[in-house]
């Protein structure tokens, strides 16, 4: 199976330990990315994956290519040129303090690219599936362009495409949203989406669900899946559900909807005691794809994908390490954290 992921990868920024951001006085370096966390999770299970971007051709931008490179995710079809790599400053939350992320990604490589940067009939050979997110159009209307053209090129090979819709406020209006992803969608086959995005980029809302106390309504989830799918045209719908009760304390779990087969799976909820929650719904994603593509059913694939985020969120980082045996050995039902001998 080869997956190709489209987006841009920052340097990650953030104070050791628990610590804020104006007592800090040293921070930790690493990269990440909502694709490329999703890219290095599928190479992870022994997937051909490839990530796209562009990153300037100095010494940080080459320091974010081999990030991905270690891990074993194709990094041949990155363009290098532009002046600096966006970064992001992280404060990791703690008890009933939030955590805090600060951009500063404007003028990156990738945001100031031309759509003409990317040759996508080439990108695309031997491609079985394409994956993107709604970060990667925000960043400006040149890279809704080049989503567009990259997803018309992967209909006309005949790939799969997955969008997470990840609104991000601190990057567009939802208005802007709403347009480009309403245009981009229409070629989406699976949907990836939690709580509160399909109400901030379409106004598609679960009823009697409050997410900031934590209630959740499982036949208001039905519903927006039903609603997304039905606008859209989409072939399934999955829904991230988290349960949030302190920053190191969540409930999670998800739902996907096979329109096909009309079934509405629920996965089992794991009570989450979080190292980081930075890229777990790209784990998410990336379980997902990876159980889709291995030919697993609807519950086998919601199961997986879940397990796999779960124990994303006991990773430092924003890349997944997780291997198949230990996500199979979780979604089977082993949670215990006994030690393994």
């Amino acid at each position: 199976m080869r997956v190709v992921t489209f987006g841009e990868l920052m340097v990650r920024l953030q104070p050791y330990n628990y610590e804020r951001f104006v007592q800090a006085d040293h921070l930790e370096f690493t990269f990440g990315g909502g694709e490329a966390n999703v890219a290095v999770s599928l190479a992870n299970y022994g997937a051909d994956a490839a990530f796209v971007t562009k990153l300037p051709a100095h010494a940080i931008g080459q320091a974010a290519v081999n990030s991905l490179r270690r891990y074993g995710v194709d990094t041949s079809m990155i363009v290098r040129g532009g002046d600096r790599v966006g970064i992001y400053y992280n404060e990791k939350g703690a008890s009933q303090r939030p955590s805090v992320c600060i951009y500063d990604r404007a003028h990156s490589a990738i945001q100031e690219s031309d759509p003409s940067d990317f040759d996508w009939d080439k990108i695309f050979e031997g491609a079985d599936w394409f994956h993107f997110t709604g970060i990667t159009p925000a960043l400006g209307p040149n890279m809704v362009k080049a989503c567009v053209e990259a997803c018309k090129a992967a209909k006309a090979r005949g790939v799969k495409i997955s969008c997470d819709l990840n609104y991000r406020g601190k990057l567009w209006t939802r208005a802007q949203a709403r347009e480009a992803m309403t245009e981009l969608c229409q070629y989406v086959d699976v949907c990836i989406s939690n709580e509160e995005d399909a109400k901030d980029v379409f106004g598609i809302e679960a009823e009697a669900t409050d997410i900031t106390a934590g209630s959740l309504n499982r036949e208001g989830y039905k519903s927006v899946a039903r609603q997304l799918a039905e606008k859209f045209g989409f072939e399934k719908v999955a829904i991230t559900l988290r349960e949030s009760h302190s920053a190191f304390d969540n409930d999670w779990s998800a739902m996907l909807y096979d329109v096909q087969s009309g079934e509405y799976c629920f996965s089992k909820k794991y009570h989450l005691h979080i190292i980081d929650r930075i890229g777990g719904g790209d784990s998410f994603g990336g379980g997902l794809i990876y159980a889709l593509l291995s030919g697993k059913d609807t519950q086998g694939a919601v199961e997986f994908a879940v397990a796999a985020s779960a124990l994303k969120h006991s990773i430092e980082g924003d890349y997944n390490f997780a291997t198949i045996a230990e996500v199979e050995k979780l979604a089977g039902g082993d949670g215990s954290g006994r030690v393994q001998r």
